[in-house]
């Protein structure tokens, strides 16, 4: 079949039903932890990110059957009658597809009366009269008759695309004889009665003869002289079932006038609602195009921390680097093989690498141990081996209170073996006492060697420290060398990349749990049923270790990344996640107490601007409130043309109007409450009276550290109700709560990266640095310098750190373009090696696909030679910021290590004097005795500052609390 030629930025058009009911039936079948159905939704939006990536529309609607009947159940009862009701797990999955869907800023069209075909076959024709190209991306046949020059086919799912030569290859008609086709076979499950005894030959060696059916009803004995089998019966059943076969003509024809109050050229994309797209995913538990967000709202959030107005995502990222009910990520549950995997010329995961097996994978080899002499044997193999992978089963993802239920450990490819320790149901089988086998197995885990490798060992490290054993020698973790092969690929757990790489699906958790609210937990697992899944994750761990540990040695200082940084950082986060953090429980009930008050007070406030109470969490009363009560302006449109009242809109608004600002702080102290100061009380453990986040390293594409349950990196400080909830973390009677911070570390690490004389003279002498780019950009004597033009030369260094357009600078300093554009002309005059830097990364990153930091780690940029200008525009500011934010994040790695050994060593710290608790951002937050504060504090400071030699000091400013914001 010939292949297409689809012109750039088409107008495309998505048959979101047909993909709906394809997706739901097509593997994997995926649900999220709470046991909900994703897998429709996962193919659906992923059947649009790959339009969007490949086409970068500018117009596209995806439309949906409405609910109710439709026209052709007028024109014939019985029409669809025999199709069998939605299924409920597919019905639960269109709220939450829809609400995805609109949050990508696409628009999505449902009109009562009419089928999804009719509307799609409107808006194609409306765009070919404007002699438009329509793709309509859809798994239905009878699309085939929408087919002409301005419109074609696709379905994504299968990658065929259809033009007008390309529908009688596959079809054996052309398009506009594809209703004739359709009408004469019927279609059982539309219930087309269609013409007795045809089927798809007869049909089409009708249509061959005679072309179409109005010319067999005007001469139907013309029909019998065909040459197929029980042409002679045709004309008298042509004659019989008339009305039939002209009724099922009617019932296949697409309408094409369809009344619609958008035409084509409305359907405009609009930009993404991250947040809200974050949620959704969240919820779903997407967790790879969660981990993409988190990255686009880091750098919303250093853009907030350069002034503007943008908002970091609260992602939540639950357990993002793999633990479920069992102790590890097993579910791949928004997988979908290495063909989702981010795709880049320059990536690490080249085809012919992913499809890289080892021994083919035979469960049947693995070993239950349940008794002392197989127990002894294998202890004597793991002993002698150089190396090994171990895994542990438990009862909870929480690794605060997860018991543990088995181990599992694999010294060659196929040679695996699982203990049970605590399983419930002995299915007949016996097992071994987990005290004893712990204390046979603690000089070999706390011995450096034979080393250890595992996936997300940080897990299994906590839950083995539950018992008094402390794990020792780690070679590899699988998650991590993944993770810094490409930190911008999909997924990092087991099963994803047991996919990629070896192209074995394990064994869902699922499978041996169950699901939902039946889940079991995996003690109550039966032996037999657990004994395949949990040796397979020691088994595959150990495979993914032959595969990818070759590849991160081949690539050069990517090793140094792994070996040097990542892997020595696992212990340093167990500890300070076992450490915890201490909060006042009583002082954020407190908080919550007041923030209500001020909730209260905002919306009667609110409520008398508006004149008559409304809800303000309401999108449309709000939208009625704003734009027609009060005759605010209109900033925006949604797709379906009502004002927008996203939060950049009301944010501009605020400026002006005091009803938007009263919204906005209603919006963000709402949150607040809910995130913080109602739920950090909740997650204090009985057992330590302390709350315990989780540090994940393989999240975001820079390098940076992100935090879970709670998220400690998200608690806002630039408002005074955000600087209250870390008012709450509070410092242990006899200590200090010490905040040791990074000063303005990423221009630090432009002006080294970009070797401006000018930067790296401000900053050797300790100059103010924002005051000395004034300086230079105003023409004034240092001295002279006014606090506005400090600013403004702050808005202008930190804007060009993320690359930031003249039209950002003005609408972030409220002054016009021209005056903007004129700031970053002096700017780059009085310093061209920033300029330089920037032309040279960009053609770097374009000629090989990613760039690096002062480490050597690597940031994939998958779309810097996008054909589409915003994204590629999008992916070149990303290259100029990567550098500098993803080298600040290997610094701050690099400090926590100087720190804890720092720390680790007697002669300089006594025992119980400094904990190291916190690290948030450029910030690492320790417990320090209050009497010895004096004493330690100057020797961290500098231990933090020597990290790292640049061509610029490094500076970190020290506060000292008693809470975290007294520190900060």
């Amino acid at each position: 079949m010939s292949s297409p030629q689809i012109p750039n930025q088409p107008f495309i058009l998505v048959d979101g039903s047909s993909y709906l009911f394809r997706a739901y039936y097509a593997p994997p079948h995926l649900t999220n932890s709470a046991g909900e159905p994703t897998g429709a939704i996962y193919g659906v939006v992923n059947m649009l990110r790959s339009l969007l990536n490949q086409y970068h529309p500018t117009h596209m609607a995806v439309v949906f059957d409405a609910k109710g009947t439709t026209f052709r159940n007028d024109m014939y009862a019985e029409y669809k009658a025999n199709r069998p009701p939605m299924p409920d797990d597919l019905r639960s999955q269109i709220k939450p597809l829809h609400a995805i869907i609109r949050a990508m800023g696409l628009p999505l069209i449902s009109i009562e009366g009419v089928e999804a075909d009719d509307v799609i076959g409107t808006l194609a024709q409306q765009a070919a009269q404007e002699g438009r190209t329509t793709l309509i991306s859809t798994g239905d046949k009878d699309m085939a008759q929408l087919v002409n020059e301005h419109v074609i086919l696709i379905n994504t799912m299968t990658n065929t695309v259809l033009d007008e030569a390309a529908v009688p290859e596959k079809y054996g008609v052309r398009p506009d004889q594809m209703i004739d086709f359709l009408a004469l076979m019927g279609d059982s499950s539309d219930n087309i009665p269609g013409l007795p005894g045809v089927g798809e030959k007869t049909a089409l060696a009708m249509l061959a003869g005679m072309d179409s059916i109005e010319n067999m009803l005007a001469n139907p004995d013309k029909v019998a002289e065909l040459s197929f089998r029980g042409a002679k019966t045709m004309p008298a059943k042509l004659k019989e079932h008339r009305d039939i076969l002209l009724l099922s003509k009617e019932l296949a024809t697409i309408k094409l006038d369809v009344e619609l109050d958008l035409k084509p050229e409305q359907l405009i994309l609009a930009e993404p609602d991250d947040e809200r797209l974050a949620e959704l995913y969240k919820q779903c538990e997407f967790r790879r195009w969660l981990g993409e967000l988190l990255e686009k709202g880091e750098q919303s959030a250093e853009h907030a921390g350069a002034g503007h107005a943008a908002k970091a995502l609260e992602t939540g990222m639950d357990k993002a680097e793999g633990v479920n009910g069992n102790g590890k990520d097993k579910d791949a549950r928004d997988a979908n093989s290495a063909a989702n995997a981010t795709s880049s010329a320059a990536s690490a995961g080249n085809a012919a690498e992913n499809s890289t097996a080892l021994a083919p994978i035979d469960r049947s080899r693995y070993v239950t141990i349940t008794d002392k002499d197989t127990f002894s044997d294998w202890l004597k193999r793991l002993q002698q081996a150089d190396y090994f992978a171990i895994d542990t089963e438990t009862t909870s993802i929480d690794y605060m209170e997860a018991e543990l239920v088995g181990i599992s450990f694999a010294v060659a490819p196929g040679e695996a073996a699982y203990v049970p320790l605590m399983h419930q149901d002995l299915d007949g089988s016996q097992q071994l006492d987990r005290d004893w086998v712990l204390a046979q197995m603690k000089p070999l885990l706390e011995d450096a060697k034979p080393q250890k490798i595992g996936q997300h060992i940080k897990y299994d490290m906590h839950v083995f420290r539950r018992y008094g054993i402390r794990v020792r020698g780690i070679f590899n973790d699988t998650m991590l060398a993944s993770y810094v092969l490409n930190s911008t690929s999909s997924r990092h757990d087991m099963d994803t990349l047991s996919l990629q790489h070896l192209g074995h699906k394990t064994i869902a958790y699922e499978d041996v749990a169950g699901k939902g609210s039946k889940q079991k937990r995996f003690d109550e697992v039966s032996i037999a049923q657990a004994a395949p899944y949990a040796a397979e994750d020691a088994d595959i761990t150990l495979r993914l270790h032959e595969v990818l540990w070759p590849r991160v040695l081949a690539e050069g200082r990517l090793q140094e990344v792994l070996r040097e940084l990542e892997l020595p950082l696992i212990p340093i986060l167990a500890m300070m996640e076992r450490r915890g953090v201490q909060v006042d429980a009583d002082q954020l009930a407190k908080q919550s107490q007041e923030i209500t008050k001020e909730l209260a007070e905002i919306e009667k406030d609110a409520f008398e601007i508006a004149g008559e109470p409304f809800n303000l969490n309401s999108t449309k009363q709000l939208q009625s409130i704003l734009f027609e009560q009060l005759g605010l302006p209109v900033k925006k449109k949604t797709p379906k043309g009502a004002p927008s009242t996203a939060e950049e809109v009301l944010q501009e608004l605020a400026l002006d109007y005091p009803l938007p600002d009263l919204i906005l702080r209603h919006r963000g102290l709402a949150k607040l409450k809910s995130t913080y100061t109602d739920k950090l009380p909740r997650m204090i453990k009985a057992q330590t009276g302390r709350i315990h986040t989780s540090y994940h390293q393989a999240v975001t594409a820079t390098g940076r550290l992100s935090s879970t349950d709670p998220n400690l990196q998200n608690i806002p400080i630039r408002n005074e109700a955000g600087r209250r909830v870390r008012k709450a973390f509070i410092a242990p009677q006899g200590y200090k709560v010490v905040a040791i911070d990074y000063s303005q570390i990423e221009l630090r690490i432009m002006a080294h990266l970009s070797q401006s004389k000018g930067l790296l003279e401000a900053f050797a002498r300790g100059r103010d640095i924002h005051k000395a780019t004034a300086a230079e950009v105003f023409s004034v004597p240092l001295e002279e310098v006014t606090s506005e033009q400090r600013r403004r030369a702050k808005a202008v260094n930190f804007g060009l750190i993320y690359g930031m357009s003249a039209f950002g600078l003005a609408r972030q300093l409220d002054i016009s373009r021209n005056d903007a554009q004129h700031y970053m002309n002096v700017y780059f005059e009085r310093f061209p090696g920033v300029q330089d830097y920037m032309e040279r990364t960009r053609k770097q990153a374009s000629a090989q696909g990613y760039v690096e930091t002062i480490f050597g780690r690597r940031l994939y940029l998958p779309e810097i030679n996008a054909r589409n200008a915003m994204r590629r525009n999008a992916a070149e500011r990303a290259a100029i910021n990567a550098p500098m934010q993803g080298s600040a994040a290997d610094i701050m790695k690099k400090a926590m290590l100087d720190v804890a050994a720092w720390l680790k060593d007697p002669s300089n710290v006594a025992e119980g004097d400094v904990f190291l608790t916190m690290q948030v951002h450029d910030e690492l937050v320790f417990e320090i005795r209050a009497d010895k504060v004096d004493t330690y504090v100057p020797k961290l400071v500098a231990v933090m500052e020597q990290a790292v030699t640049l061509d610029v000091p490094l500076i970190a400013d020290a506060g000292i609390g008693d809470n975290w914001d007294e520190a900060h």
